[in-house]
């Protein structure tokens, strides 16, 4: 699983993972994760435990998203409850759902689109510096063509 793979690019793998992860919106981090694996050529397995880790603070941070793009739109009129986004998606239909929290997604997407640059900084660059200090500890890999 690690074979031929950096310090560097688990590390990237690891911040592309968070940022994905906190996306948002429920059901899109896994396809999200995939997809940019993909396009990068990052780690799988990795980003998606590290998404399915992650899953608690997903929930959070939809508020605190959704919070700081009211603040950024400087919206006061309507505030989102996760209490009552949870009824509405049981309760109506995805469309009146779409028409009801349309906003408080906008928000919260800013807000999370905003921060990703920073998310990836605060993953990347400790993950980096710790397995870039896990692979000095350990031995060379051997070449199993020789």
């Amino acid at each position: 699983m690690t074979h031929g793979t950096s310090p560097e690019k688990l590390a990237t793998g690891i911040a592309w993972s968070v940022v994905c992860s906190l996306c948002p919106f429920f059901g899109v981090t896994t396809g999200l994760n995939a997809a940019v694996a993909l396009w990068r050529k990052l780690n799988q397995p990795l980003m998606q435990a590290l998404n399915y880790t992650l899953s608690p603070v997903h929930l959070i941070m939809i508020l605190v998203y959704v919070r700081t793009g009211e603040w950024i739109w400087n919206a006061t009129q309507d505030h989102f409850s996760l209490v009552d986004m949870f009824r509405s998606f049981k309760e109506l239909s995805f469309g009146d759902f779409l028409n009801k929290f349309a906003w408080a997604g906008l928000h919260a997407f800013t807000a999370w689109a905003l921060t990703a640059p920073l998310l990836f900084a605060i993953a990347y660059f400790p993950a980096r510096a710790a397995l870039r200090r896990l692979a000095h500890l350990l031995p060379p890999e051997k070449d199993v063509a020789s």
